[in-house]
């Protein structure tokens, strides 16, 4: 009898080899593409949804297609502006306006608020004066605009500067405030002057602030606008949707309101890039 310890032991079959994985899954062009499209499909995912509701809610009865049309159909009257040019010529009114405006504000409240930030007796000279007029709504002062200035462009540019100067320059006093004073400490310390302090310091810190203040302003450059356009404008996307209205186009109506729409998201859009530009130097730490 063979003891057990002396039998040979059976040889361990060979590990298996997993197949070859093709390179393309992990990396290339085709993986990068798939990423990139469930990107998009993520971000555009909420406004598809909006878009489906907006189509078969009205084909369905669960509202009057009188007052709001199936958005195919207010597609097909914002592309028959286009090709007529009538939506051209109302868009380039209006942004030739609220850029105008857009662009005075930003020439006249960020030095401002640079300076009412940085030096302590302005600010406490200012303001009183800032806070009665922050908290004066701009379509509130619309009536004294036009008797003052009239029904012409003057008038309007001049509401969309008043609009779009606070939020730049609030901001801009706030980002100037708010800069870490351990920094300033220690900048004062290596025996920067105050001009470079302010240059190095002071101002990039306040970057992020400061384009935060003029997002906010582009969005009220346009939104102000379209309300001063319903008074007295012969141009422009508000009167292009008040005529719709007092004629019953409604879908004229609301492609005048989905112009508008895209306008600020591409306005936004482009702010964004520009403040990622004047911010190379932040670092991203919700990254990874």
């Amino acid at each position: 009898m063979v003891d057990v310890a002396d039998r040979p032991a059976r040889l361990a079959p060979p590990p298996a080899v997993a197949p070859a994985v093709p390179a393309v899954a992990g990396s290339g062009p085709l993986a990068r593409l798939a990423g990139l499209g469930g990107r998009v499909l993520h971000r555009t995912a909420a406004l598809l949804a909006l878009a489906a509701i907006w189509e078969t809610a009205p084909r369905a009865g669960l509202v009057d297609r009188v007052f709001l049309p199936p958005l195919s159909e207010v597609l097909v009257a914002w592309w028959a502006l286009l090709t007529s040019g009538q939506l051209a010529d109302h868009v380039g009114a209006s942004l030739t306006r609220s850029l105008t405006g857009l662009g005075l504000a930003v020439l006249a409240a960020i030095p401002l608020g640079l300076l009412i930030g940085w030096y302590r007796p302005l600010a406490e000279l200012l303001s009183p004066l800032l806070e009665v007029f922050r908290n004066t709504a701009a379509l509130a002062l619309l009536p004294v605009f036009v008797l003052i200035l009239g029904l012409g462009e003057t008038s309007k540019i001049a509401l969309v500067v008043y609009a779009c100067s606070w939020p730049i320059l609030l901001n801009t006093i706030a980002g100037v405030k708010g800069v870490d004073p351990l920094l300033v400490r220690s900048a004062r310390s290596m025996g920067l002057n105050h001009l470079r302090l302010f240059q190095k310091v002071i101002l990039p810190a306040a970057v992020p602030t400061v384009f935060t203040g003029i997002r906010l302003a582009g969005a009220y450059s346009i939104l102000v606008l379209v309300a001063a356009e319903m008074v007295g404008a012969k141009a422009g996307l508000g009167y292009l949707i008040n005529y719709a209205q007092y004629n019953f186009a409604i879908p004229d109506m609301y492609a005048g309101i989905i112009t508008i729409s895209a306008i600020g998201l591409v306005v936004n859009q482009l702010l964004v890039v520009v403040e990622r530009r004047f911010s190379t130097w932040r670092v991203d730490v919700t990254a990874g």
